[in-house]
């Protein structure tokens, strides 16, 4: 691939990169069916896995949307020249959006019978048994919780699969109107378009500041229902973010790779290592906010859920996940010299998405997957095909369609955007 310099430049989706994103989709295809049917507890394990890697990608593309809103919003100058990468994943936020109520309304739907703590056999979704399972909150029944009772006003089937279909819905259609505004932009000139981005953008960011803790609560948290934080959303919005900044970043560098944006220079990998940097502190504020607090108030009707994360299977990972999301961006990416080199920027992309896949991983796995007592936890009893190939698969997906997305803009800048030359030499 040469090397490309005109603004005109188109990305052409074709090669190496192609064939194996398809590969990969085969193989979490591979994956998902191993998971069903081997039968047994896999199937709750494959449920797990499908409900992570959805959610990351509906996140991901979520934060694609977030950040195209606030850099419309604080007129930023700098980020000009890349936002067609954020664009094409904004684009496929409504098909990572299906995928995740698919996962979601299909699990909470199909059943299996478990024998609980009291040692009797009882019929359960295999997601977000904790509060859908039959009987809950029936006075009559024997299965009655009194807690799940008092929530179930927004703990109930129809509330919870409306708060998914909605604020997903609006996060796509947000992100759809961006990316018109910015293609119209590129026919019209004028500051039209940018206005309307501006005033969209603003309109979004206060939405999406009100409903991701409430999306969040209800995807995830809901999943272990008689616990609750209401810092979970802030911590889910951190972690949302990082992510989706690590991808935008490989994004970048992989086009500059091959010969694409060569407009993209070292200070533009510089504040996209900034932000890396800072809202891996911020994603290390809110999970110490979160612990901390839990862990001083001591309630049992808390800290339940932070030492069910202690116990022998989890402990490791638990503290791995700290050295992944805090100690590693922290030490790789603190100093100003070190956001500037791609090698380095690239790399630690790569640990923040490893790490905040973990991340999901610990916010899932112990509400939903349950060890027989005295069963000694291996570590492929954790971590198996299923987690390997699943995480694989979507990976596939998420590059497949982006890239795809990517080619179908007639230029890889937006050539009218007002602050478009302030970008392309953007020196600091």
């Amino acid at each position: 691939m040469g090397t490309h310099t005109s603004i005109d430049e188109r990305y052409e989706f074709s090669g190496r990169v192609k064939t194996w994103s398809l590969i990969a989709i085969v193989l979490g295809v591979v994956g998902v069916a191993y998971g069903f049917l081997i039968g047994g507890d896999s199937v709750q394990r494959t449920f797990s896995n499908l409900l992570l890697a959805s959610y990351y990608f509906a996140c991901v593309c979520t934060a694609a949307v977030f950040f195209l809103a606030y850099q419309y919003v604080a007129q930023a100058g700098w980020s000009a020249a890349l936002l067609r990468v954020p664009q094409a994943m904004a684009k496929v936020l409504p098909i990572a959006a299906v995928i995740f109520i698919v996962v979601a309304l299909a699990g909470l739907f199909t059943t299996h019978e478990v024998v609980n703590e009291e040692g009797h056999k009882e019929v359960m979704p295999y997601l977000y048994g904790h509060w859908a399972a039959h009987g809950l909150t029936d006075p009559s029944s024997e299965h009655y919780d009194p807690i799940i009772a008092g929530k179930s006003s927004f703990l109930n089937i129809p509330f919870f699969a409306g708060v998914i279909v909605v604020l997903l819905g609006l996060y796509s259609l947000f992100g759809y109107l961006l990316v018109k505004f910015s293609q119209n932009e590129d026919q019209l000139g004028g500051m039209f378009n940018y206005d309307k981005s501006f005033k969209y953008s603003a309109i979004f960011l206060v939405i999406f500041g009100f409903t991701f803790p409430v999306f969040a609560f209800d995807a995830i948290m809901s999943l272990e229902a008689h616990w609750f934080s209401t810092m979970f959303g802030w911590y889910n919005l951190a972690a949302a973010h990082v992510s989706g900044l690590a991808v935008i970043t490989l994004l970048v560098i992989y086009l500059r790779k091959k010969g694409y944006m060569q407009w993209i220079s070292e200070n533009h990998l510089h504040d996209l290592g900034k932000l890396m940097f800072a809202f891996s502190i911020f994603w290390t504020y809110v999970w110490f906010g979160q612990f901390f607090l839990i862990w001083y108030a001591n309630m049992p009707e808390e800290t339940v859920y932070f030492y069910k994360r202690w116990e022998p299977e989890y402990k490791w990972w638990f503290w791995l996940n700290i050295v992944l999301n805090f100690v590693a961006p922290l030490l790789l990416l603190m100093s100003r010299d070190a956001k500037r080199l791609t090698a380095r920027l690239q790399f630690t992309a790569w640990v923040l998405i490893i790490g905040h896949w973990l991340d999901y991983y610990l916010m899932i796995m112990p509400g939903t997957i349950h060890h027989e007592a005295g069963h000694e936890v291996h570590i492929w009893d954790q971590f198996g095909l299923q987690e390997l190939l699943i995480f694989v698969g979507f990976a596939g997906i998420l590059i497949f369609l982006t890239l795809n997305s990517l080619s179908k803009f007639t230029s890889l800048v937006p050539k009218k955007h007002p602050f478009l030359d302030e970008s392309l030499h953007h020196h600091q």
